[in-house]
């Protein structure tokens, strides 16, 4: 397996009778800490439930990082590129703190799941991240936490 620096964003593959779910990690530049407060993580859910082509489903905003779950809303499918791009900027633009500018990593990780066990262990190691991090003792003690739209397998 090569190891890659930047991110390859293969096409997402839709197959027969299988959902489609794409686990996302978004960075903020240079992993400063501006994802911390409640009005931070309002803005962001805020840009993805304006930006309606991919329904957001679990996900745990981190200080530095996001992750979550999200699918297509909406056939054909919008590239998701284009999708991350489109929430960023209107998170950037109701940034609740301008002096935190610029808030994005140019780029983000992304991998389609394959099968139901991928999003269980997935949603496992996400949800147990501030616990790992040393933010909450328990997973379900981290605020910043959630799913917006439930994403079937």
């Amino acid at each position: 397996m090569e190891n890659r620096k930047s991110p390859a964003h293969p096409p997402v593959r839709e197959r027969f009778n299988e959902p489609i779910i794409v686990f996302l990690t978004v960075c903020s530049k240079d992993r400063k800490p501006v994802f911390t407060g409640a009005d931070s993580v309002a803005v962001i859910i805020d840009a993805w439930q304006q930006a309606e082509s991919w329904s957001v489903g679990r996900y745990v905003v981190m200080p530095d990082h996001i992750h979550l779950f999200c699918a297509p809303a909406v056939f054909p499918t919008q590239p998701l590129m284009q999708w991350v791009s489109y929430w960023k900027s209107i998170a950037s633009k109701n940034w609740p703190r301008p002096s935190e500018q610029p808030l994005w990593q140019r780029d983000f990780w992304d991998t389609q799941l394959r099968r139901s066990e991928n999003y269980d262990s997935k949603w496992q190691y996400v949800l147990d991240n501030p616990v790992r991090a040393g933010l909450a003792l328990h997973a379900d003690e981290w605020p910043f936490q959630g799913e917006l739209h439930f994403l079937p397998w």
